[in-house]
């Protein structure tokens, strides 16, 4: 046991702290002692949190074996590969004036709290995806947003632009562990507007090029029906939102919708969030109500962590590396 883990140990006895220990030590135990596999879903903006430093070294460790995420989460993380060094951080997020926005955006950024991201990446990254956004849809071919990412990430020449270690960046951990990452809405992000803008100037000729969010359903579906025959799968989410729910659903698809009420229901599930239960939320919402959607079982080992997913996931995620 490593110097986090024994800080950890030590220190992590009561309330948010306590949960987080006990979310930790039954990761850990479910990867190593009951040999399950486990998808992580990104909510918000983890890629900009730079998150990718500890997720990128889980994927490789062989702790994470899918990932459904947001959009931006997955444009982001090249963002930050890329144009790093020309991020701007704002120490006084808290104070800045209307003003001070409005100079942001004409000065050519977009801010995520604390952090200003250069719209200037967000172009160069639109400009290498048209290609391949025009060339698949003039071939009447289909891929997920994931796959135009990892060619992206397949260009040498690209290599000697990369502004952090390539070893921080989770998609590129993804794509050599070869493991599925699945992004539900994806016309919700930057990328997501300009791909379906290029197909209303013409530029990309229909919008057949992405494969839509069913077809990723049914591939997550499919991926999990094919694992979970050997292997218990577990969740562990980061915030909530779609990311979270479209993943989990696959579950209760099969057991309502296909009929098969003999698979297995997620066996391990946690969930990192800021957000407060409330009247119909699902961010906030309890482990327990997800029982009665068919999503998890009752003797499931459920843990709720109210708390920054920013400081808490890297704990975490060092606990199950031994760290």
């Amino acid at each position: 046991m490593g110097k986090i883990s024994e800080f950890m140990e030590k220190h992590f006895r009561h309330y948010n702290a306590r949960e987080t220990l006990s979310a930790a030590r039954a990761y850990k135990s479910f990867i190593e002692n009951e040999h399950g596999m486990m998808l992580v879903s990104l909510a918000g903006a983890m890629s900009t949190a730079e998150l990718g430093i500890s997720l990128a070294e889980m994927i490789r460790k062989g702790k994470i074996h899918a990932i459904s995420c947001t959009a931006a989460n997955l444009e982001e993380d090249l963002f930050n590969l890329f144009a790093h060094n020309e991020y701007r951080v704002i120490q006084n997020w808290r104070a800045l004036s209307t003003e001070d926005e409005v100079a942001l955006r004409d000065a050519g950024f977009n801010r995520v709290t604390d952090t200003c991201i250069p719209e200037t990446v967000m172009m160069h990254m639109q400009d290498r995806l048209v290609k391949y956004w025009s060339e698949a849809a003039k071939q009447g071919k289909q891929y997920f947003a994931y796959e135009y990412m990892f060619r992206i990430l397949e260009e040498e020449e690209l290599r000697q632009h990369y502004q952090v270690p390539i070893e921080h960046s989770w998609m590129y951990a993804a794509k050599q562990a070869e493991i599925p990452v699945y992004s539900p809405g994806i016309e919700d992000s930057t990328l997501g507007n300009m791909f379906t803008a290029r197909v209303m100037d013409g530029t990309v000729a229909s919008h057949s090029a992405l494969k839509t969010g069913t077809q990723q359903l049914e591939h997550l579906a499919n991926w999990y029906r094919r694992v979970c025959v050997d292997r218990p799968v577990g969740f562990f989410q980061i915030g909530g939102g779609i990311a979270g729910d479209f993943a989990i659903c696959a579950v209760p698809m099969w057991i309502q919708d296909m009929k098969e009420e003999d698979i297995r229901r997620w066996e391990y599930f946690a969930q990192i969030s800021d957000a407060e239960t409330s009247y119909g939320g699902y961010s906030g919402a309890v482990p327990n109500e997800k029982i009665t959607w068919n999503k998890l079982d009752p003797e499931c080992p459920k843990f709720m962590i109210h708390s920054d997913a920013t400081i808490v996931a890297p704990l975490i995620f060092s606990y199950v590396l031994g760290e």
